[in-house]
């Protein structure tokens, strides 16, 4: 038996829609003598199947063990035919696509006139939609037409797909060195989180600068700008420049603003461009901002001009949870927030096959948070601890750090004294491991060893005096990122107040959120 997560061909099927199966049913129909296949009788059997099992369509009979392999192949082609064909599947691109095949079908008839059309209509398309790798294409096929072919329609033709070739040659190059650039930030700050040291600034600020290509900013297309822009927000937030990373983000989401046709072509981008733009929101604090860039986003989903496919779907939900818990703790409404955890984990399960085990991770810290916020910290544990013992997993270091001493607090809140100083080494411990011993982590540490031995009524001071030693870090570089994941000096100021976490939070979110005060309103 091979496991259902491996065989593709099942998991295609499962993913289908019903109107998708009914349109694939209905493409094999009017194939005529396909109608009773054998790739259909596999289709309608593993439809039914809940896990894959090849001894069951063996039993079955229409199938040898021999031909099996084969005709998983022609099914999985046939599947995949089908689903270019339907229309909720067509973008631009497949569009640009399609019109290059039948201008190529034409060419290879001799038609050259009429393929020189298809390609030309294709060409001011690709060029509308910032497709150039296309357009390139494109017009590498007109100069085959025409060095066989002379049309003479136009007296400088060759000048012109001369010209056409250069440019588009060169803003592929270009488009190609900035994604290559923005992709390996990317991988940095999934990876390894924010720089901790200068060593690390001066090494990812150097990486970025000689990778970074020279070109004119006002020659760059749609596409060009955007791989310029995400390059930029991903070093900024590497090196917590987060002014900048909001500077970068705004420019980013402000390209669709200035052409929303983009959106449909690019709806990814779209989504991404205006989730790191309200994390940045989310660095500085400033939840009125915030709340008003989710709307907009979240109104444009909905609306008629954004495309729908499995894909976006995940990604919709991903960005619209993972900022809809960041408004929760902007504004301190710990309590409020439970209420999507149930949803939530339902569209994991959903989402299960689309979304990668970061993301869920990631959603189990934010549910700890969320617990954690509501001193609910029994329930914190149970998602650390889901974090913690997940040993594939594959999350950002500095996250991992934070999940272990968010860990700890909420372990001696809970009351569970009698593993405290087993969690205490333990973290100490990996802290150690990660490199990531910082003058925060270590007075926590220190802090939460010596509570065994503080007296009731010395705690309120224990607590001030911790206040103030952490208070000194936080505008520190490299020791504030400690502040973002962990918010420490409000549980610290809750504990000192004898307030909550959340009424210390809503506090501040009110005088935040005052415009006039706010840095970003002078950008």
């Amino acid at each position: 038996m091979t496991s259902d997560q491996k065989e593709n061909l099942f998991v295609l099927i499962k993913s289908l829609s019903k109107s998708e199966k009914r349109q694939f049913k209905l493409y094999v129909g009017r194939m005529g003598s396909n109608l009773d296949s054998k790739f259909l009788s596999l289709f309608n059997l593993l439809d039914k199947l809940n896990v894959y099992d090849e001894k069951i369509i063996l039993k079955k009979g229409f199938v040898t063990k021999q031909q099996l392999s084969n005709l998983k192949a022609h099914l999985y082609r046939q599947i995949l035919i089908s689903l270019r064909l339907n229309p909720s599947q067509q973008n631009k691109r497949m569009q640009i696509r399609e019109q290059l095949d039948f201008a190529t079908v034409l060419y290879q008839k001799g038609l050259y006139n009429q393929s020189l059309k298809i390609l030309d209509r294709a060409k001011t398309i690709a060029v509308k939609f910032e497709e150039k790798y296309a357009a390139f294409e494109i017009v590498e096929l007109e100069k085959v037409i025409e060095s066989q072919y002379i049309t003479r329609s136009m007296s400088n033709r060759t000048e012109v797909l001369v010209q056409d070739a250069t440019y588009f040659s060169t803003q592929n190059h270009i488009s190609s060195q900035l994604s290559n650039l923005s992709l390996e930030l990317y991988e940095r700050l999934i990876k390894a989180g924010y720089a901790k040291s200068d060593d690390e600034f001066r090494s990812v600020t150097k990486f970025f600068l000689e990778r970074l290509p020279k070109f004119s900013f006002e020659d760059l297309g749609f596409r060009e700008k955007l791989w310029f822009f995400k390059a930029h927000v991903w070093y900024s937030l590497l090196t917590q420049d987060f002014l900048s990373s909001y500077r970068y983000s705004t420019k980013w989401v402000g390209l669709f603003d200035e052409q929303p046709d983009m959106i449909n072509s690019h709806p990814v981008f779209y989504l991404q461009g205006n989730n790191y733009l309200m994390e940045s929101i989310a660095l500085l604090k400033y939840p009125v901002k915030f709340r008003e860039i989710l709307k907009k986003m979240t109104d444009t989903v909905n609306s008629e001009v954004f495309p729908e496919n499995d894909n976006l779907s995940a990604l919709v939900f991903l960005y619209d949870y993972n900022n809809r818990f960041n408004l929760y703790f902007l504004e301190g409404n710990f309590k409020e927030g439970q209420e999507i955890i149930e949803p939530l984990l339902s569209k994991v399960q959903e989402f299960k096959g689309q979304i990668d085990e970061h993301h869920v991770m990631m959603f189990y810290y934010k549910i700890a948070c969320l617990y954690f916020g509501s001193n609910d910290f029994e329930k914190s544990i149970i998602y650390l601890n889901k974090i913690v013992n997940n040993k594939k997993l594959k999350m950002r270091e500095d996250l991992l750090c934070f999940t272990r001493l968010l860990n700890l607090i909420a372990h001696y809140e809970a009351g569970f004294d009698y593993h405290i100083d087993h969690h205490i080494r333990d973290t100490f411990k990996f802290l150690l491991k990660m490199g990531d011993l910082h003058e925060v982590q270590k007075s926590l540490i220190r802090f939460v060893r010596k509570l065994g031995n503080i007296y009731p009524h010395e705690l309120k001071d224990a607590f001030k005096k911790l206040h103030a030693e952490l208070k000194q870090y936080e505008q520190d570089p490299y020791e504030r990122r400690a502040f973002l994941y962990l918010d420490i000096l409000s549980w610290l100021e809750s504990k000192i107040q004898n307030k909550t976490v959340a009424e210390i939070i809503h506090a501040k979110a009110h005088l935040i959120n005052r415009k006039d005060k706010h840095p970003t309103e002078h950008l």
